[in-house]
């Protein structure tokens, strides 16, 4: 049974491209900490994305909100990395988990360090291509970089040149 601990940023990110979907699809038992559930819900200046797709999920039982045993840690470790990153990978080591969804390069860093294995959102869609649940990951990488969601050009070709779509760089969106 796959189970994965993911961060805000990439469910926000699935939200704008309507696919949030994919959590579920792809992993058995998707967790979110209280950290994760209030900046998405109550504190998320990204255009509100995902604010209801996240409650709707967890209402419905495909998401499940964590709460941290060991609050002391996330507290100690808080610096360059905020307290929603903190709480997932601890999340995921009182889970016993060894899978985590985070996209900021420090907290994946970290998340190493830990032992863990991150994947980020472009991670997400190379997966779903390959377990046939889209078609492409070009149309959803361009739609999240004209809604403001940070791609390096760098990260945006190696994507598609893994996704074995570097023939599209040059087709119109």
């Amino acid at each position: 049974m796959t189970k994965i601990v993911c961060n805000s940023s990439p469910i926000i990110g699935l939200s704008i491209i309507n696919k949030l979907n994919l959590l579920w699809e792809i992993f058995n038992q998707v967790y979110i900490t209280e950290e994760v559930y209030i900046e998405i819900t109550q504190n998320n200046e990204f255009k509100h994305y995902g604010q209801e797709e996240l409650k709707k999920a967890v209402n419905e039982g495909k998401i499940t909100v964590y709460k941290i045993k060991n609050n002391k840690i996330v507290e100690s470790m808080i610096g360059r990395l905020h307290r929603g990153e903190l709480e997932v990978i601890q999340a995921a080591k009182e889970l016993n988990i060894n899978k985590v969804i985070i996209d900021d390069r420090s907290a994946r860093n970290r998340a190493k360090d830990m032992l863990l294995k991150p994947i980020g959102i472009i991670g997400i869609l190379q997966l779903a291509k390959k377990l046939g649940k889209i078609a492409e990951i070009k149309l959803y990488l361009d739609i999240l970089i004209e809604e403001g969601y940070r791609i390096s050009k760098r990260l945006y070709l190696e994507s598609l040149k893994i996704a074995c779509e570097e023939e599209k760089i040059f087709e119109n969106k």
